[in-house]
């Protein structure tokens, strides 16, 4: 088993419940959607399972292991082995394509030579390929969300995480992000995707975690309608 939650809670400092009682198990190789409303904990889980934040209750498990009992070296690790990819981007705004790819591969300390290579061959990969100078704020919102997903897939992690990767795109350059996230599971990439896009969850037809006020409600494969 690659991810387990175990009684996962997160209470915020101004007494907000954000996650209660969350377990699940993600195997290897998985494509899960988080869905719910507005408020639901999707973010928060999403924020808790890469280890942006810290859990107040319960444990994280990868690979068997308890995230809060790892090693700094560890952790940092599990992190090159972790791809994300935000709803806002956060990119370097004053920055190239180039180099918004190509600084996932300096925090790991790559060879230039090599980032010269694996740059541009992502970017084709992800249908950027000849935008590689480009400023990054030249881009369309589905240009910019491809340089993350660029950014996030360049180190071949073993964990994507996306949240509301879609949110702020129109439906034809949604469908062709989701199609780019499709093929790199295929690939072997476990995804966990927080999503409120209907069409996209029931279009795929692959498994479906549900959370309703920051608990599990519901956890099964199929669309919002089966």
């Amino acid at each position: 088993m690659l991810v387990q939650t175990q009684n996962l809670g997160k209470v915020y400092k101004n007494g907000i419940i954000a996650l209660s009682d969350i377990n699940i198990e993600i195997d290897f190789g998985e494509f899960v959607f988080l869905t719910g409303a507005s408020g639901a904990g999707k973010s928060t889980l999403i924020r808790l399972l890469f280890h942006e934040e810290k859990p107040t209750a319960g444990q994280i498990l990868i690979g068997g292991r308890s995230v809060m009992r790892l090693s700094k070296h560890e952790l940092v690790r599990l992190r090159r082995n972790t791809g994300v990819v935000f709803q806002d981007f956060r990119l370097m705004e004053s920055a190239s394509v180039f180099d918004n790819v190509a600084f996932a591969l300096m925090a790991v300390e790559r060879p230039w030579n090599e980032i010269k290579q694996r740059v541009p061959a992502i970017l084709e990969r992800v249908g950027l390929a000849g935008r590689e100078n480009d400023n990054v704020m030249r881009l369309s919102g589905g240009e910019r969300q491809r340089v993350c997903v660029a950014r996030a897939i360049i180190n071949n992690p073993l964990m994507l995480f996306a949240d509301e990767p879609t949110g702020d795109l129109d439906p034809k350059t949604s469908d062709e992000l989701i199609k780019l996230f499709m093929d790199i599971n295929a690939e072997g990439t476990t995804i966990i995707m927080a999503t409120h896009d209907k069409t996209i969850v029931d279009r795929e037809q692959r498994r479906v975690i549900t959370l309703s006020h920051g608990q599990v409600i519901s956890d099964r494969v199929g669309g919002f309608n089966q």
